[in-house]
């Protein structure tokens, strides 16, 4: 059914377009060379489901606080300005971010759709093909998600931030098919991974967490995907080639770490936007988050082998290279055993617990 959508800015600032570049890659080769990646197909085939179906959209939100999740998770908890705050601009603040993370969640998944949809037209290797295929149904699923959460339980939509929009641009204007891979399945799900699961784990709210829940269980293969495809392809770069993939993923890195300063929801809510981020970098509960972050990118970088000195040091800087020895794929099929947990705990009636 038809929704207008209340957004933040002018409705024709909603449109986006620009020209993209790139190639089309056909292969009259069928044989195939990873069984890693068929299987990965195979598995995208099984685990597909119907949001319509899947998701028990009767299930009620609080019209103030959605997603009912500890305040220590709102930006400014435990800052003076948090402290001068009357009660009704923290309930204005909470709802804001809840609707400003989800709204990026939402154009993020419309990104992966295009992406996804990319690599089936550029990527060489017909296996890839095959599974890519599998991930931009994936994705209009989670747009579909998204979408309807936001219209049917929120009041409003965020336009997509400048972090998020500009590495999206980078990632479709590059004619190189590998740097769909990293802009999207490394550097964007990686970090997505990471917000969604805030909202899994911490939510008390069916609804909330179970969308999370379930996307993650998508997104997990996703990463793996490009793990598999990069992995492979990147040991016959020469050093230049490989610098230049380099330089990407540290830019896009410190994009992704931008667009958690959400600058257009301060100057929504009519707040200081220099002086509010300058007090964020300083918040005991941003600096937490902020330290998780690249907790699902840092291995998958360095497992694809982008793992030069200049790479560590960046990541040492954004306060993530801790995750270096982190075993990616143990965290991914945990979200995968997540997302079948709360099938279950839908069914008999739902319980919030953090991991």
């Amino acid at each position: 059914m038809p929704t207008e959508f209340r957004y933040t800015v002018p409705a024709e600032e909603t449109h986006w377009k620009f020209p993209a570049s790139g190639e089309v890659a056909f292969t009259w080769d069928y044989d195939t060379r990873s069984d890693d990646l068929l299987k990965l197909y195979s598995k995208g085939k099984k685990e597909q489901w119907d949001a319509e179906k899947r998701i028990d959209w009767s299930l009620p939100v609080d019209p103030e606080d959605p997603m009912q999740m500890d305040d220590q998770v709102v930006p400014l908890y435990g800052t003076k300005m948090w402290d001068k705050l009357s009660k009704k601009q923290r309930v204005e603040l909470r709802y804001h971010s809840q609707v400003f993370n989800l709204s990026q969640f939402l154009h993020g998944e419309q990104g992966a759709l295009v992406c996804a949809a990319r690599i089936v037209q550029d990527a060489p290797r017909i296996e890839s093909k095959f599974y890519a295929a599998t991930q931009v149904m994936d994705e209009a699923r989670h747009v579909e998600a998204y979408r309807r959460l936001l219209s049917e339980k929120f009041r409003f939509v965020y336009p997509i931030s400048k972090p998020l929009k500009t590495l999206l641009e980078q990632a479709l204007n590059d004619p190189r098919w590998d740097f769909t891979y990293l802009g999207m399945q490394v550097l964007i799900e990686g970090i997505a991974l990471v917000a969604f699961q805030r909202i899994r784990d911490y939510s008390k709210n069916a609804l909330c967490a179970s969308i999370n829940a379930y996307v993650m269980q998508d997104e997990a293969r996703h990463v793996a995907f490009g793990r598999l495809a990069l992995r492979d392809y990147y040991p016959e770069l020469t050093d230049a080639e490989r610098r230049e993939r380099e330089e990407f993923v540290i830019e896009g890195s410190y994009h992704l770490r931008d667009r958690f300063n959400s600058p257009e929801l301060w100057e929504q809510l009519g707040f200081d936007v220099k002086e509010t981020i300058k007090i964020l970098e300083n918040a005991e509960g941003q600096i937490r988050f902020r330290k998780r972050l690249f907790s699902r990118i840092v291995p998958t970088v360095r497992a694809i082998g982008l793992w030069s000195e200049k790479v560590q040091k960046a990541y040492a800087d954004l306060g993530g290279i801790q995750y270096a020895d982190t075993d990616a794929q143990e965290m991914l099929d945990n979200d995968a055993r997540v997302a079948e947990e709360f099938d279950r705990k839908m069914r008999d009636g739902f319980s919030a617990s953090p991991r």
